[in-house]
């Protein structure tokens, strides 16, 4: 395919690269969360406010939510193939700012703000709440970089 008309068919479908990645980077942050600190470290259930029952019933909502976001970007990601528009550091930069963004979100508004869970229930959890919301800003940074970088357009 000639470059010309590959960057014309980059641009095309920009919007579509980004949400693709978006959804996928939400499902890859959600599946690492539930999979790591709810069901190996047990750390905590999605909500906790109730019994263990319920988090568990909790956690498996929470996983079904990662698997649709997840499902919903591969199928974007397949009309993209399809039409010969996948843009690999635009859809890469979705994927980074979608789990830094769900990371960020999870850091502060349902571990701080609603309190439906924490991290650890420790004594001093805060260092393992900087931990999280820094790495979470780290990928939104990164993310957000890319996906600036790729809508601009070059000229020939």
């Amino acid at each position: 395919m000639p470059k010309q008309m590959k960057q014309e068919l980059r641009h095309l479908y920009l919007k579509r690269n980004l949400w693709s990645g978006v959804l996928v980077g939400v499902g890859i942050a959600a599946f690492l969360d539930e999979v790591l600190f709810h069901q190996l470290l047990q750390w905590h259930h999605f909500y906790d406010k109730s019994t263990r029952t319920i988090g568990i019933i909790s956690d498996g909502i929470f996983h079904a939510f990662g698997w649709f976001a997840s499902v919903s970007g591969m199928f974007l990601l397949a009309d993209l193939k399809s039409r010969r528009g996948w843009w690999g550091k635009r859809w890469l930069g979705g994927i980074l700012l979608g789990s830094g963004a769900f990371q960020l979100y999870d850091g502060t508004i349902q571990h701080k703000w609603m309190r439906i869970h924490q991290i650890r229930y420790v004594e001093n959890v805060y260092i393992y709440d900087i931990v999280w919301n820094a790495i979470a800003i780290l990928l939104v940074i990164c993310g957000a970089v890319l996906v600036y970088r790729t809508g601009q357009r070059r000229q020939p």
